[in-house]
């Protein structure tokens, strides 16, 4: 079967082939972009609520993410510089996220869920909040 060519020398749309994102390279990808927010890091992984390690500002977060065609689904948890104010990092981190990860890849993300694990005093870690 041969494709159509259109009058420039390209291949027509329905015939050219498609770019596919895995799950963990989306979860890298929303990760990289909570770390451009100061107010927000990462968190341990968690076992029955019990932490496997250590919160902090200047760890990555937890992200686990879901592709189903052109629409992404990204949860994560994080912690959060206190005494930021949770509500509005975390609405910020939602737009931030949204809008890199469409950037990058172009899918529609269509929930982020984002959970605080902790909040970590600002001054233990040698950020300031604004």
């Amino acid at each position: 079967m041969s494709a159509e060519v259109e009058p420039r020398g390209t291949i027509a749309l329905e015939h050219r082939g498609r770019t596919e994102i895995a799950d963990r390279v989306l979860a890298k990808i929303a990760g990289r972009a909570l770390a451009e927010d100061e107010d927000a890091g990462g968190a341990a992984r968690r076992v029955l609520g019990v932490p496997l390690g250590r919160d902090s500002l200047e760890s990555t977060p937890w992200v686990t993410a879901k592709v189903d065609g052109d629409l992404a689904m990204l949860r994560m948890r994080i912690s959060v510089a206190y005494p930021a104010p949770v509500r509005e990092v975390t609405r910020r981190l939602r737009e931030l996220v949204r809008t890199r990860v469409g950037e990058l890849t172009g899918l529609d993300v269509r929930e982020v869920d984002i959970d605080v694990a902790r909040l970590l005093p600002a001054e233990r870690s040698g950020r300031r909040v604004r």
